[in-house]
């Protein structure tokens, strides 16, 4: 049975898209099958993958709208071991256009279900807000991670996500639960980031995962060339802390 994360903040700029497309990569290379699930109208998860993502026919919009089936919108192996559920800016009309219908809710969760079986580990990359795509990527997923960025105003905004995830735990997807927090952006040269890491693991009673995502060049610049940081730099600080985070969700999993 594969396990399904979504990977959300409602601050934007903290690096969901970065860890969806590199923890995703990451769990590729070792060894697991992997579904990402773009649910970003920017649609930056598809195009960091390699993807004309203004050039497709069947995107997640498609899919929520019942124009098209699940197997007909999955890219198969954008990389080797990643598939991919794309995205664009279609995508941002999905919420109006949702009005009145049943269960808009489960729209998604009842798509992947046909296919859950088929992967080890489904990633879906929310979009930056607390709206009705966010709360369809939390009734299909069975965790969430936040990424968290190291700078003063971490922890607001935090609470706020946390009470979202209870709620639906609560009122639409009783086995949710949290999978953790994950440092990005964490310069060590600086006071702030170390003292940002104390305060949310002194804050924070759920997981804080013990990797630590740098601020690094080669992570910045690798969506750039449609790659994740493993292809485009596999030696770079970036690349090798995912690999370790991606360690972690795998080990967590047999907990």
């Amino acid at each position: 049975m594969g396990r399904t994360i979504a990977i959300a903040n409602q601050k934007g700029g903290v690096g969901k898209t970065t860890t969806s497309i590199n923890l995703s990569a990451s769990l590729a290379d070792k060894g697991k099958k992997v579904l990402v699930i773009d649910t970003d109208p920017q649609g930056n998860t598809t195009s960091g993958f390699g993807v004309e993502k203004n050039e497709l026919e069947n995107t997640v919009y498609e899919l929520i709208l019942g124009e098209c089936s699940i197997n007909e919108c999955i890219l198969n192996d954008v990389i080797p071991g990643v598939s991919l559920i794309p995205s664009n800016v279609n995508l941002a009309a999905a919420e109006i256009e949702l009005i009145g219908v049943d269960k808009k809710e489960y729209i998604l969760k009842n798509e992947v279900d046909w296919i859950k079986d088929k992967y080890d580990f489904i990633i879906i990359d929310c979009p930056p807000s607390l709206n009705l795509l966010t709360i369809n990527s939390m009734t299909t997923a069975d965790t969430v991670l936040v990424p968290i960025q190291c700078e003063y105003y971490a922890l607001e905004g935090l609470s706020q996500l946390i009470h979202t995830v209870n709620l639906v735990k609560e009122r639409l997807n009783p086995r949710l639960e949290m999978e953790g927090v994950v440092f990005t952006m964490y310069d060590s040269r600086t006071n702030l980031s170390v003292q940002v890491v104390e305060n949310v693991k002194n804050h924070f009673k759920q997981n804080v995962f013990q990797t630590v995502i740098p601020r690094n060049i080669r992570l910045a610049e690798a969506p750039s060339y449609g790659m994740p940081i493993a292809m485009y730099d596999p030696k770079s600080a970036g690349a090798e802390a995912y690999m370790m985070l991606a360690d972690e969700v795998i080990n967590r999993k047999d907990v």
